[in-house]
């Protein structure tokens, strides 16, 4: 158990049977009742975002989760297989856990799995990534480095918005927790 006392960004905690990860908190001391501390949870299997309002001092059970270094192998439909890279021992997580970091899988990427129970329910990926460009409009003679941007298709098949000079064939670096272009590699 853990106070929401000492609620941290990052901390897991366990609401109603599911595994909640604190993304925002803040302490409230009214000027008359009770103090609060009002949270913004992620639910780490479906991905969803609640808010939700604890007394100070409340007790909540906290969420023991394993991480294990696995690296991204294939694809097969809605299946992304991963191999520790320790006993390698493969695990399978479908499209629904994985969400949006699906966006930013590379073949033989490493990155941390998550388990709770001994079950996988979620990857945490690495903050940044570095991915070719398959598919952009060519640049226009002209086109500065402080310029405009525009779409760009990844080898992933995730688009994002890149500066007007990026090529085909460019390899960019990408914030996977933004998903924002950050430089040209």
């Amino acid at each position: 158990m853990i106070s929401t006392n000492d609620f941290k960004t990052g901390l897991t905690i366990e609401l109603d049977g599911e595994v909640y990860s604190v993304l925002e908190f803040l302490h409230v001391k009214p000027g008359k009742g009770a103090a609060f501390v009002r949270t913004k949870l992620r639910n780490l299997k479906t991905g969803a975002v609640i808010e939700k309002t604890f007394k100070a001092g409340e007790k909540v059970p906290r969420a023991h989760v394993d991480r294990r270094s696995m690296q991204y192998l294939y694809r097969s439909d809605d299946a992304f297989t991963f191999m520790d890279t320790e006993n390698y021992e493969q695990v399978t997580l479908n499209l629904e856990l994985l969400g949006q970091a699906t966006d930013y899988l590379k073949d033989n990427l490493v990155l941390d799995v998550l388990f709770h129970e001994g079950t996988p329910f979620g990857v945490e990926l690495p903050k940044f990534v570095e991915l070719e460009v398959v598919e952009t409009d060519p640049g226009l003679r002209g086109d500065t480095a402080s310029g405009g941007t525009k779409p760009a298709t990844l080898e992933t098949g995730a688009v994002v918005q890149v500066p007007l000079f990026i090529q085909r064939g460019d390899v960019v670096k990408i914030d996977t927790r933004t998903g924002s272009y950050m430089e040209r590699v």
